[in-house]
């Protein structure tokens, strides 16, 4: 009992100081990695962030693009860099559970080498088809994959992408087969589901949206846990009788491992606080983002089954980076 007390108390005067440490921080300028270019969704959520948390700190926070390899290279910077809060990653499930399964090898281990911080938002990806194809609903759309002699053909903005992985989870799931059709972006994916090229899209709610609203392509269903505000009437697959499917693209907040726990809640705390604000709000409502801001042992927690799940998606579906 006595060496417990020593122990005690020599941590204490450590501990006070990383809670001291925690309220100054920061006290110069804060780096929001991004492995994505800018202009994207991910992009988007994390500059809107950083512009809000560079005013609650009152020190400038930077956004850096660190482009390419789906998105490892930004991750493995941030992975590298001082557990002192001063380098953060903002990035989707692409980096942290899909890339390092699907190129087989990532200089960072996803649950050992980062801290959750939290999970700012989510953002659905719709099933949308060509007003020709003969299914009206997600049902019916079961019903001819479960009879058709061939696959059925399906666009996604690219190998990989959370739309990609929609189909293969919803192939293996519902033992039906569809044969994906990669696209470099959404874009061209769109063209070609209302060109008829393709038959049916799974695409992120923002870029699908439009043509859905316009009458040029229809909806089938929602990937995501809930039903979009921008796309009220389109309900979820889970709705449609596929219990307990979700897929949703996120988008993470973490630093490397090794941050103090008080400093990873501090920032969790501000990034929560200023995601209340509702000019921030009604905007990731405007991108089809729906905010979460979960705490870091949630996110952490969700991390350990995401992590997992791609690794099983990639593997049974033989996916390979193009």
């Amino acid at each position: 009992m006595k060496r417990l007390w020593i122990a005690v108390l020599a941590a204490t005067p450590l501990l006070m100081m990383q809670g001291a440490a925690a309220q100054s921080w920061p006290t110069k300028q804060v780096r929001i990695v991004i492995g994505f270019a800018a202009g994207g969704t991910t992009d988007l959520v994390g500059r809107l962030v950083a512009q809000r948390l560079s005013e609650a700190w009152g020190q400038t926070v930077i956004v850096d693009n660190r482009t390419g390899a789906s998105g490892m290279i930004a991750a493995d910077t941030v992975a590298k860099s001082a557990p002192d809060g001063y380098t953060l990653l903002v990035s989707p499930q692409t980096s942290l559970a899909v890339a390092p399964a699907m190129y087989g090898k990532a200089n960072y281990d996803t649950l050992r080498d980062f801290s959750p911080i939290t999970l700012m938002g989510s953002t659905p990806t719709i099933m949308v088809v060509n007003p020709s194809f003969p299914a009206n609903t997600f049902a019916e759309f079961v019903e001819l994959a479960k009879h058709s002699p061939a696959p059925i053909a399906y666009g996604s903005g690219g190998v990989g992408s959370s739309p990609h992985m929609a189909g293969e989870l919803l192939s293996a799931q519902l033992g039906i087969r569809q044969t994906h059709v990669p696209y470099k972006g959404e874009n061209p994916a769109i063209a070609d589901t209302l060109g008829g090229q393709v038959p049916i899209m799974y695409g992120n709610v923002s870029a699908v949206v439009s043509q859905i609203k316009a009458g040029k392509l229809r909806a089938l269903a929602n990937t995501g846990s809930k039903r979009s505000p921008l796309l009220p009437d389109v309900p979820t697959v889970a709705e449609s009788g596929v219990k307990g499917f979700e897929i949703a693209t996120w988008f993470g907040l973490l630093g490397p491992a090794g941050m103090p726990a008080e400093l990873v809640h501090r920032i969790q705390r501000d990034v929560v606080r200023v995601m209340g604000n509702p000019e921030l709000r009604s905007r990731f409502g405007e991108m089809g983002v729906d905010i979460v801001a979960n705490t870091p042992e949630e996110f952490s927690a969700y991390l350990r089954s995401e992590v997992p799940r791609y690794a099983k998606v990639i593997k049974d579906a033989n996916i390979k980076p193009e």
